[in-house]
């Protein structure tokens, strides 16, 4: 994640807590109110002064950057294990709707990875890279399986996620969110072409 910034030394049992609060604030706000939650209200709800934050996180990009892509790690992660799963046709669909219904909840993910220009990663990060070669995996072994139209490939799948989460901030439901996975996920099942 984003602690490149923090030193060798290990932070104190004190510190390592206020940083913790400090990212768990975060993740919340930034669930709720996107990426335009200020430095400031992220201390105030989170009980510190603004110092506290700027110490562990010199900029609110750095601060964002830690939640967000702590939260692609994790998708990335369960992409690698869903394709090791005996139905790949469940596994590949069943993760394709929990990206969308997780980041329809999130509104500073949803607002990434919905971004026209992809997600925005650090220069050198490879985790752009990571999240399409799982997805990758995951589609290919769906579509030996016969469960995914050969026809697509891992960027496709990428842009219809963009695609349901575009149409998820539309409609501002949980249950929009899993309707329009639904309605993706039928037209990539194998036969739908």
């Amino acid at each position: 994640m984003g602690d490149d910034h923090t030193s060798a030394r290990p932070l104190r049992a004190d510190a390592r807590r206020n940083r913790e609060r400090v990212l768990q604030i975060a993740q919340e706000a930034l669930a709720s109110d996107g990426l335009t939650i200020s430095f400031d209200e992220i201390a105030r709800r989170a009980g510190f002064g603004v110092g506290t934050v700027y110490r562990h996180f010199p900029t609110k990009e750095a601060l964002f950057e830690a939640v967000l892509l702590g939260r692609i790690e994790r998708f990335v992660a369960d992409a690698r294990a869903q394709a090791t799963a005996e139905d790949a046709g469940k596994a590949f669909f069943g993760w394709f709707t929990r990206v969308v219904e997780q980041a329809a909840a999130n509104q500073a993910l949803c607002d990434m990875l919905d971004s026209g220009s992809g997600m925005a990663f650090r220069p050198g990060s490879t985790l752009e890279d990571d999240f399409a070669d799982a997805v990758g995996r995951l589609l290919a072994r769906a579509q030996r399986a016969g469960a995914v139209r050969r026809d697509l490939a891992a960027a496709d799948v990428l842009d219809l996620l963009r695609g349901c989460l575009a149409a998820e901030r539309r409609a501002r439901t949980r249950a929009g969110a899993a309707r329009m996975a639904g309605v993706i996920c039928d037209g990539m099942r194998a036969g739908a072409d």
